[in-house]
């Protein structure tokens, strides 16, 4: 009678251990609606190719973020109010990971035709991005916008998809995992949203 009494408190630990493991998982998507898919053998959206600069002109490309976490964002140096704060917002999430090279931050450019290399790297200067694994990239507008709504599904609102040449503006934060998957979309403006991110990364870098 003890042994099986033993027996069951040890199956309870691991079913809790199992039930634990199971909650920590995070979802990925596939189309611009943020359906949750749970299993990954379903997965088959993933961020496309592409190759732009960043602020300190060296070329950048998914290749350089496969194998990793990362957060993408869409920005430009010159908006007045949300940018900044979204930036900030960024600014929490690379100081939860900083020197961390398994996870990258990529910020890329709306206006690329302003946004050059040099003046991208004035703005990290001017507000202290300085951690190595924060890139602000800038190249061809048109190659960004379809990134940005084909891949990321950076500007669909949940489903409200835009015309191609509308203006890209979104406080969305999106995170991609390791093989390129998008695993989670936040409100850059929203506190909760921005620890609930880090947690996530937290996660993504358990992952095996």
């Amino acid at each position: 009678m003890k042994n099986k009494a033993i027996f069951a408190f040890i199956a309870l630990l691991f079913w809790q251990c199992e039930a634990k493991q199971e909650s920590n998982k995070i979802p990925f998507y596939n189309t611009p609606d943020f359906t949750s898919v749970w299993k990954a053998e379903e997965v088959f959206h993933t961020i496309s190719p592409f190759q732009f600069k960043n602020q300190d002109n060296e070329s950048i490309t998914e290749k350089d973020v496969l194998g990793k976490i990362h957060v993408a964002n869409f920005f430009f140096t010159i908006c007045p109010s949300l940018c900044p704060r979204l930036m900030e917002a960024m600014q929490k999430v690379s100081k939860a990971f900083p020197n961390d090279s398994t996870v990258s931050i990529m910020s890329y450019s709306v206006m690329p035709n302003r946004d050059s290399v040099s003046v991208l790297k004035r703005y990290a200067l001017t507000h202290r991005l300085n951690n190595a694994n924060w890139n602000l990239l800038t190249g061809d507008k048109k190659a960004i916008y379809q990134l940005a709504r084909n891949s990321y599904f950076a500007d669909e609102n949940l489903g409200v998809q835009k015309k191609e040449n509308d203006f890209l503006h979104t406080e969305n934060f999106i995170l991609v995992d390791k093989k390129l998957r998008i695993r989670g979309i936040y409100n850059g403006t929203i506190p909760l949203d921005i620890e609930n991110l880090i947690e996530d990364i937290k996660v993504l870098k358990a992952e095996k």
